[in-house]
């Protein structure tokens, strides 16, 4: 089988279905962008090789198979009628217990902290700041076309689980986060909100 195929020579590419769109379509660009992220999930994965990390690399796993079906959700418009989505409802509800816990292995966050750290929080650091372009770009998707709605739930929580993921790891390698010098103190009550990573 050859992997190229000279179709997308004029700068379309197929969707699911058949439909073709020019490659810098907002359908394009968004799960485009999803596979940016699982990339950088895998990237992030193979620099966390030490067995106390063990947990962390299975969940990346899990995450980047979700993201394939995430992608293909995205890359099947509505003349794709014969298509199944592939995102469960309970799809972003499922991560959340994840969040928990590992919110739990770091410090009480008060303020905005920078993203850096050890090699692979920065990379997880980078994942999510890819999957909040990839939600925003599924945003712009939605003003013109349908999108499921647990496409966009998912990617809204996973931002959230990879920020927390990157302060666990930075915290099990006793590597402490730096604030935002001029952050206001942001986070002060938990029992009215959970502690936000850095955006909504």
């Amino acid at each position: 089988m050859r992997l190229y195929t000279r179709g997308g020579d004029l700068g379309t590419t197929a969707l699911i279905g058949g439909e073709r769109r020019r490659k810098s379509d907002l359908r394009v660009e968004a799960y485009g962008t999803v596979d940016e992220a699982g990339a950088f999930l895998g990237l992030a994965s193979s620099q966390l090789v030490d067995p106390q990390f063990a947990d962390i690399r299975e969940l990346l796993f899990a995450i980047q198979q979700r993201l394939w079906d995430v992608g293909a959700d995205l890359a099947a418009p509505k003349s794709a009628t014969a298509y199944v989505l592939r995102t469960p409802e309970d799809a972003a509800s499922v991560l959340e217990p994840y969040i928990d816990t590992y919110q739990a292995e770091a410090d009480k966050l008060d303020k905005f902290v920078l993203r850096q750290g050890s090699q692979p929080a920065a990379t997880l650091h980078v994942a999510c700041t890819v999957v909040r372009r990839a939600e925003r770009q599924v945003v712009r998707l939605a003003e013109f076309e349908e999108v499921p709605g647990a496409v966009l739930r998912y990617l809204n929580r996973l931002s959230d689980l990879l920020f927390v993921l990157a302060r666990a790891v930075n915290a099990r390698m006793h590597v402490d986060d730096i604030d935002y010098a001029n952050s206001p103190p942001v986070f002060r009550d938990p029992r009215s909100r959970r502690d936000r990573p850095q955006e909504d």
